[in-house]
């Protein structure tokens, strides 16, 4: 018993690397094998013995925490685990991001039988889809209708008849956004029936899956996830000239349908399970529990487990066709490009009305005349989120949980409708004061195509509508209501320093607040007087602001809304108080923006 007691060791279990595992087997050895082995030099084959297994206890010491490490998110280090972590937690990896920008598009029209404006039969409207590229041979492609009609749009005199001086034909400008990349398209061979069937597309920057069809002609529509069997499908918009709005939500029924599964190398098409070839592969519960007179029941109270995945709930799988998949993969490099690098017209699609009695050759020189330019950069951050940005948007994206409960819910899932289905600009969740209900009045505001807020359409509306009856909790009522917009100029008094031209100080001032207001507010966001003073200050030449004064704008070209400043400023006057139904804006500021030198 006392030999037994003698050769019990305690094992220090945190010693797992390669070193303290080599020199604790070694303790072992000398104390419990002093005759059997005790040569432990370098080339000895103790030291082999040693060495060897201390190799094994690193590497099986390494896997271990490794493997633990990565079952954790808030441990989690690969790329690939971190992505899998947020598709459990509701998370969806969009792949490489895209750049967005506006694009100034110009073409010449013939001129009208009285020249004196346009032929309205020759302006077209430039599609969907119509591509560009830059003079670095990057590819981008226009996200929405642009209709050269518009009554906003530039229309100036481009030639006129050398004998008479009258026009012959007119130039339009007008503006669309673009999107950074390229249009693909790939074909998949399915064979016969596979549950969850799966493909992987090729190209490795995918963007977004544009459509997916099969050679029958059957259309199948991504979703987020397999059990959802509506989708918010986007139609053109009939009254897009008068509402500004290209598309109309419309919720459509799908049994067709895919999720798109993407990391940073690859995107995966997820189908579902349902067989086309069976109808009803899984018998209805009131049939089977019970036998109903004049009805068909099944006497067998049993499920075949293999059979019920067939049925169509999670979605048709495609089989025995090829599917054909357009999508808009975004460029391998920086899709950034600077003023005016947005040269080249790639693919014009135009749309005429009353085509057919139109003359041909006018058609064409129109769509040959259409230019393009971008009068501002485009850029965006175009690399791959990291992992701890990953991880960060997971934290935000799982408390929302793709329902709205908080106000902030609310807000969140109005931010994220496509802009295609209108713009909004700002939105402001507030509970209803004279409700005792769960009664919430959503104020919402727009903005123009010169980013200007502007009162929000029924169009948007109705598709707002639409889109939060998705999300909405049941006994939740929502109003959507338009907020107020008060315009607002800044008028100040500085002192130039000694020595200073007052003329150049004034413009440097003005330049400043101009920049300072150049974000736009949100609604019931206060503004900071006392940041105007600090901003002021800061200029160089400025000796001391003297008075800074907020004042309402109205007229023609101002929101009608009325607001009292005065009453509306802070106890100690470093703020001005915006209610919470209104926004302030500085519409003109080249003209808002007035100073004095003192």
């Amino acid at each position: 018993m006392a030999d037994e007691q003698k050769k019990i060791i305690p094992i220090d279990y945190t010693h797992r690397d390669y070193e303290s595992i080599r020199k604790d087997l070694r303790g072992v050895a000398e104390r419990l094998y002093p005759n059997t082995f005790q040569d432990f030099s370098e080339a000895s084959f103790g030291a082999l013995m040693l060495d060897a297994i201390a190799y094994v206890g690193d590497q099986l010491s390494f896997y271990l925490d490794y493997n633990v490490n990565e079952t954790f998110l808030d441990t989690s280090y690969e790329y690939d685990n971190v992505l899998r972590h947020g598709r459990a937690l509701g998370y969806k990896y969009t792949g490489r991001p895209s750049t967005y920008g506006q694009a100034a598009l110009f073409i010449k029209v013939p001129a009208s039988t009285t020249g004196l404006g346009p032929d309205t039969n020759y302006i077209p409207i430039l599609k969907q889809g119509s591509r560009f590229s830059s003079d670095s041979g990057l590819g981008f492609i226009l996200m929405e209708n642009v209709d050269f009609s518009d009554p906003l749009n530039m229309v100036v005199v481009a030639s006129t008849n050398s004998s008479t001086g009258a026009p012959t034909s007119f130039a339009i400008k007008a503006y669309g956004n673009v999107v950074s990349g390229v249009f693909g398209r790939e074909e998949i061979t399915v064979g016969a029936y596979q549950s969850f069937f799966s493909a992987q597309l090729g190209d490795p920057n995918i963007s977004e899956v544009l459509s997916v069809v099969d050679a029958e002609g059957n259309e199948y529509f991504e979703v987020d996830y397999m059990a959802q069997d509506i989708v918010y499908k986007k139609t053109p918009n009939n009254n897009y000239k008068n509402d500004n709005v290209p598309s109309v939500l419309r919720p459509k029924l799908v049994s067709r349908k895919f999720t798109v599964i993407q990391d940073r190398t690859r995107a995966l098409l997820q189908f579902g399970s349902g067989d086309s070839a069976f109808a009803d592969v899984a018998a209805e519960p009131q049939n089977v529990a019970a036998e109903i007179f004049g009805k068909s029941y099944v006497t067998n109270t049993t499920f075949d487990p293999t059979q019920v995945f067939k049925n169509k709930n999670f979605g048709v799988v495609p089989q025995n066709t090829t599917l054909t998949v357009i999508y808009r993969s975004t460029n391998p490099t920086n899709s950034n490009i600077s003023v005016g690098s947005l040269t080249t017209v790639a693919s014009a699609n135009m749309r005429f009305q009353n085509e057919e009695t139109l003359t041909t050759s006018k058609k064409s020189d129109v769509v040959a005349s259409l230019e393009v330019a971008n009068e501002v950069p485009i850029t965006g951050d175009t690399s791959n989120a990291t992992t701890s940005d990953i991880k960060r948007r997971i934290y935000d994206t799982f408390p929302t949980q793709n329902r709205a409960v908080t106000q902030a819910d609310y807000e969140n899932i109005a931010y994220r409708m496509p802009a295609q289905l209108g713009s909004i600009s700002r939105v402001s969740v507030q509970r209803d004061p004279s409700s005792a209900k769960r009664n919430l009045n959503m104020y919402i505001i727009s903005q123009n195509k010169f980013k200007k807020f502007t009162t929000t359409n029924n169009t948007i509306k109705n598709n707002l509508k639409i889109w939060l009856n998705n999300y909405r909790m049941l006994n939740d009522t929502v109003d959507i209501l338009d907020a107020f917009i008060i315009n607002l100029g800044v008028e100040f008094i500085i002192t130039p320093a000694i020595g200073e031209d007052k003329y150049l100080i004034l413009d440097r001032a003005i330049v400043a607040i101009q920049a300072y207001f150049q974000n736009e507010y949100y609604i019931g966001e206060s503004l900071s007087i006392s940041d105007i003073y600090s901003e002021l200050k800061k200029v160089t030449g400025v000796l001391d602001v003297t008075n800074v004064k907020i004042v309402n704008k109205t007229g023609t070209q101002y929101a009608s809304t009325q607001f009292e400043v005065d009453s509306n400023i802070s106890p100690d006057g470093s703020s001005l108080i915006c209610p919470n139904n209104c926004v302030f804006e500085i519409k003109f500021g080249a003209t808002d923006i007035r100073g004095k030198v003192r």
